[in-house]
């Protein structure tokens, strides 16, 4: 299947970055939203031209539309875009699978033209200005075809999917709606309810926080309005990993309050949930699928000021070890921080001793 021109309708993050790494690939794209600054600003970022200029007719028929809406919207999106007969096939990239497919048949939608599907990727900002032509390299990218969906509909996603570098998984709607509660939607919640905390801690409490609290609420800090939307689509089977969830907490909580009277039995029930822990994130796939692998952290203090960790990657390039993962930890009040090197256990040695000869600090 040939997409030589693909209409984006809706400029936000993925709708953008979906553009910009289409453009990389040579592809004509076409852009809407109802907020014409929003498609001035992606036009501007590269990522392709109005599909109605000023307000007019459109410019031209495409190949595919992508519907970049929130879920509750993808239907009417949809039957508009069908009765103006604006593409030769459809596809949207909601978060959620079941309602939107659900809702579009309601409304008399052609299923067969139309393929939901969802990248598994995106970022804590929102809006153009935060798209990223790679945001999709190497990610899984859900598509649902219904039982009628023409077979050249679900090549076109799948030509969509590979010119974006994402990896494409087809999977049936509902299974995928109670997949991402698991592994996206209730992980949210989770996150936002930590950080919710911290919002009547004190100024000691806050000047404590370490990179742990960061990496738990990192993802808090995305647009309410936008999760709103994807969690009212997929609520039930939120609900549910939630209920889960906070079982495991209550539980935790009663032993340690029966560890605080005296109740030295009540370890039991903390470890068994520490271990079921270690047990699921060992399961989180590695970079390349499978189970992740065991690296080696190699610490390596950082100053805070431009091209130092350039340098630190060119010092690891010339000795030829490759850096698996990096996170960078700031030290408050320091113009310095830690920058934590993963990579493979035989380089960790190696890597050391080549820092310290050339002058870095690994403690």
């Amino acid at each position: 299947m040939d997409l030589r021109t693909v209409l984006v309708v809706g400029t936000g993050l993925i709708g953008t970055s979906t553009a910009l790494a289409l453009r990389k690939r040579g592809v004509r794209v076409l852009l809407a939203d109802r907020d014409p600054g929003a498609v001035r600003l992606a036009r501007e970022l590269g990522a392709g031209e109005e599909w109605r200029p000023d307000g007019g007719e459109p410019v031209g028929r495409a190949d595919l539309a992508i519907i970049a809406v929130p879920p509750a919207h993808v239907a009417t999106e949809l039957l508009e875009l069908q009765r103006i007969d604006a593409a030769r096939f459809y596809t949207d990239v909601a978060s959620v699978k079941a309602e939107p497919i659900h809702r579009a048949a309601q409304l008399g939608c052609d299923l067969s033209s139309y393929v939901a599907s969802h990248p598994l990727a995106g970022r804590e900002k929102s809006g153009p200005g935060a798209a990223r032509a790679d945001l999709f390299l190497g990610r899984p990218w859900a598509l649902c075809p219904t039982e009628v969906a023409d077979p050249e509909a679900r090549a076109a996603v799948l030509r969509l999917i590979e010119l974006c570098g994402g990896n494409a998984v087809e999977v049936n709607a509902t299974d995928h709606d109670r997949a991402v509660a698991v592994v996206s939607h209730a992980p949210h919640v989770a996150a936002v309810a930590v950080a919710a905390r911290l919002a009547d801690a004190t100024d000691v409490a806050l000047g404590l926080a370490g990179q742990g609290v960061r990496d738990v609420t990192r993802i808090a800090g995305s647009d309410p309005g936008l999760w709103l939307g994807i969690l009212s689509g997929n609520a039930s089977p939120v609900a549910e990993v939630l209920e889960a969830v906070a079982g495991d907490l209550a539980d935790a909580a009663n032993a340690l309050r029966a560890l605080a009277e005296g109740d030295g039995t009540a370890t039991n029930e903390i470890v068994q949930l520490l271990k079921r822990g270690v047990a699921g994130h060992d399961r989180i796939p590695g970079k390349h699928g499978g189970p992740a692998p065991a690296y080696a952290v190699v610490q390596v203090v950082i100053g805070d000021r431009p091209g130092q960790l350039a340098r630190l990657f060119q010092a690891c390039d010339e000795v030829g070890v490759n850096v698996e993962d990096v996170r960078l930890e700031h030290a408050p009040g320091l113009p310095l921080g830690i920058a934590e090197l993963s990579v493979e256990p035989d380089a960790a040695v190696t890597l050391t001793r080549a820092l310290h000869e050339r002058g870095w600090q690994v403690p």
